[in-house]
């Protein structure tokens, strides 16, 4: 079984929105009958549908390797008439669509199909199929950048990383490295080196997989063998059972499980296993609890509440010495001696003569005034 609106894309009516449309719309029958259900699910072979009125039949599925030059847009459909990589396929009679995308000021190889479900699964970065580029950048990375590059750059989706840096040779002041991806974000690569401080000057897309893009020239393509078909479903095929592996060990731990290799390495020798190392199962070590220092005994008595003062003190009571303080602690060469008590009589205190003010050599010498004789003002 298949949903109506996949089927009708495969057959190469259009997207599977615009089928969305159609199927609202009441332009598709099955079996004679107007359907309008958008889940609906159909038995291609046991099934008879139209679009208006028309038969529709299943496409063949078609594989093109293409060489895309830079200026050319990865899409089917562009408002503003900007050449695409499908206008390099004019004879193929079934409606393709590219298999990841190249930005427009990127080149390289392009796989191009009507097969959705092969296109899934190369695309999606679950299952880890690797997108080899060479790239040439400004400058001179270093050993450094080359790691931060392993590890991983802070994009705005997250941290992306790429599964292998080589560096290649040098050409003026820019250098050529070979970057392996295993998931492919808009404009990811000239972001990441962005981030390092070195501009892309050149990028080229020359394996997906399996498929090499070898000596294929500029704008033109090539179908696929059998040969790399046979390949590239079987490098799927090992990433869907490295998944199973993983879910399966993620469930069950104890359960022995064959390991499989990376499709991203050559060769059909089975990655050998990491070593683990042994669960430590003996109980923890407990410290024990000190009895003495959280005695009853040893804890300070709570204060009663009931002999705080809720009045005012008496001014003829003498102020209680501190808890805790003895008389011991005034004695010794700084002890201070009592105050003397002070009487309290009526008479006034007499007040004391002021000293003279010193001057610079003693006494402040006075100016003598002479009597008559008035400061002269402005008016006189």
């Amino acid at each position: 079984m298949e949903r109506l609106n996949k089927y009708l894309a495969h057959a190469g009516i259009g997207s599977r929105r615009h089928c969305d449309t159609l199927i609202a719309a009441g332009r598709v029958k099955v079996n004679g009958v107007r359907v309008s259900d958008l889940g609906l699910k159909i038995d291609p072979d046991a099934h008879q549908v139209s679009v208006d009125d028309h038969a529709v039949r299943s496409e063949k599925p078609v594989y093109w390797v293409v060489h895309k030059p830079v200026g050319y847009l990865s899409t089917n459909s562009d408002p503003a008439g900007r050449p695409r990589a499908v206008d390099l396929l004019p004879h193929v009679d079934q409606r393709v669509y590219t298999v990841g995308r190249l930005d427009e000021g990127s080149e390289g190889l392009l796989l191009m199909t009507n097969d959705g479900e092969l296109a899934f699964h190369l695309m999606h970065p679950r299952f880890g199929i690797p997108k080899t580029y060479l790239v040439l950048v400004a400058g001179n990375p270093t050993a450094q950048d080359i790691q931060k590059l392993l590890d991983g750059v802070w994009l705005s989706e997250g941290k992306v990383r790429a599964k292998n840096v080589r560096r290649m040779k040098p050409q003026g002041n820019s250098t050529w490295l070979r970057i392996v991806l295993t998931e492919g974000k808009n404009r990811e690569i000239r972001r990441m080196l962005a981030q390092l401080g070195h501009k892309v000057m050149r990028l080229r897309r020359v394996a997906i997989g399996p498929i090499k893009l070898d000596r294929l020239p500029k704008g033109k393509a090539r179908r696929l063998s059998e040969a790399e078909l046979t390949d590239l479903r079987n490098w799927v095929t090992t990433s869907q059972e490295r998944i199973a592996k993983a879910r399966q060990r993620a469930t069950d731990p104890e359960s022995p499980v064959a390991d499989v290799p990376d499709p991203g390495t050559t060769g059909s020798r089975p990655t050998p296993a990491r070593p683990t190392k042994p669960l430590n199962t003996s109980p923890r070590p407990t410290k024990p609890f000190p009895t003495g220092s959280r005695s009853t005994d040893s804890r300070p008595p709570k204060k009663d509440p009931t002999t705080f003062r809720t009045s005012k003190p008496d001014p003829t009571e003498p102020y209680p010495a501190r808890p805790g303080k003895s008389e011991s602690h005034k004695k010794g060469p700084h002890a201070t001696k009592p105050r003397a008590a002070t009487t309290h009589s009526d008479e006034p205190h007499a007040a004391k003569p002021r000293a003279a003010r010193p001057g610079k050599f003693g006494q402040r010498p006075t100016k003598p005034v002479t009597p008559g004789r008035r400061r002269p003002t402005r008016e006189s």
